[in-house]
C-alpha cells in the first residue's frame, strides 16, 4: 500500500513546481511579445538597407569594396554561434550547436581552419564540455540585445576580415520567421552578397536611377559596414525572439505534465486512503464478531 504521508509530500512539491513553471511560462510569453515587437519592427530597415546597397552596387556598376571580395580559395573562416544565457528552453540550444558544429564539420572536411565566436553561457560551457576550442566568448549580452552591445562584435569581425585574417564570416542562430516557425541556420555575414537583397515581387517596383552625392565609393564604404552590423544585429534578435517561443513552449509542457501527474498521485492518494479506511473497517468488524 503506498503511504499516504510520501504522497501528499510530492504532491505538494509537484504543485510548486507547477507554480514555477506556470510563472516562468507567463513571463517568457511577455518578453516573447517584446521581443517579437523588436524584431518586426528592425526586419523592414534590415531588408530595405540590403536592397538600397544592392542598387547602388548595380547602378554604380564597376566601384569595387573590400567587404564585397570573394576570396577564393578560403583559406581561414570564422563562425558567431548565438546560443542563450539561461536553460530551460527545450531544444533551442542543442539545434543550435548541432547546426554550428555541422557547419564545423564541413569546414574542417574541406580543410578550412574556423574561430568561433561564441555568444551566450549555454554554448560556451558546452564547447567546453566537448573540448572545442573557441577564439572569443561572450558572456554579457543581454537577452534583449542592443544594438550597441551587438557592434563591437561586428566591428571586430570586419577588422578580422579587412586584415585578411579569415576570408569569410558566417553566423549560425535559430532564424525567426513566424511565432510557429523558427529553423536554426548558418547565414554568411562577409563577405556581403550582391544578391543581399530581398527578390521583389513581379511588377512591384520599376528600376531606380541614382545621382551619387557624394561618388559611390564613399557612399558604399559608408553603407557596407552599416548593412553587416544591422544584418548581425538581426541575427540576435531573432535568436532573442526564438528563444522566448522556445522557453515558453517548454513552460507550458512542463506545467501540463506537472498537472498530469498531480492528478495521477491525487488519485493514488485516494485509493490508498480508501484502503486503509477499509482495513480499519475490517479489524472494527473482526473485533465485534470476536466479542460476540
Amino acid at each position: 500500500m503506498a503511504n499516504r504521508r510520501v504522497l501528499v509530500k510530492r504532491r505538494k512539491s509537484v504543485r510548486n513546481i507547477r507554480k514555477i513553471t506556470r510563472t516562468m511560462q507567463l513571463i517568457a510569453t511577455a518578453r516573447f511579445q517584446a521581443a517579437f515587437n523588436r524584431a518586426v519592427a528592425a526586419r523592414p530597415y534590415t531588408e530595405k538597407l540590403a536592397e538600397l546597397v544592392a542598387d547602388l552596387g548595380r547602378a554604380a556598376g564597376s566601384v569595387e569594396h573590400p567587404l564585397l571580395q570573394t576570396r577564393e580559395p578560403v583559406q581561414r573562416s570564422a563562425l558567431v554561434v548565438l546560443t542563450s544565457q539561461r536553460g530551460l528552453c527545450g531544444g533551442y540550444n542543442s539545434n543550435v550547436l548541432r547546426t554550428a558544429l555541422g557547419h564545423l564539420d564541413e569546414q574542417q572536411a574541406r580543410g578550412v581552419p574556423t574561430d568561433v565566436h561564441m555568444v551566450g553561457r549555454k554554448g560556451v560551457a558546452y564547447f567546453r564540455f566537448v573540448r572545442r576550442p573557441l577564439l572569443d566568448q561572450s558572456t554579457d549580452i543581454s537577452d534583449r540585445p542592443r544594438f550597441e552591445e551587438i557592434e563591437p562584435l561586428a566591428n571586430t569581425l570586419m577588422e578580422r576580415f579587412l586584415r585578411r585574417e579569415v576570408d569569410a564570416v558566417h553566423v549560425a542562430y535559430m532564424r525567426f520567421y513566424s511565432a510557429s516557425r523558427q529553423r536554426p541556420e548558418v547565414i554568411q555575414l562577409l563577405p556581403l552578397a550582391p544578391a543581399a537583397a530581398p527578390a521583389p515581387l513581379p511588377g512591384a517596383r520599376r528600376e531606380v536611377l541614382y545621382d551619387f552625392y557624394p561618388d559611390p565609393a564613399t557612399l558604399l564604404a559608408e553603407l557596407l559596414p552599416a548593412t553587416v552590423r544591422v544584418r548581425l544585429y538581426q541575427a540576435f534578435i531573432d535568436a532573442s525572439v526564438s528563444e522566448q517561443i522556445a522557453r515558453m513552449v517548454a513552460m507550458k509542457a512542463a506545467t501540463e505534465a506537472s498537472e498530469e501527474m498531480i492528478r495521477g498521485l491525487t488519485l493514488k492518494y485516494n485509493r490508498a486512503r480508501q484502503t486503509a479506511i477499509t482495513m480499519e473497517l475490517l479489524d472494527i468488524v473482526g473485533g465485534a464478531n470476536a466479542l460476540a
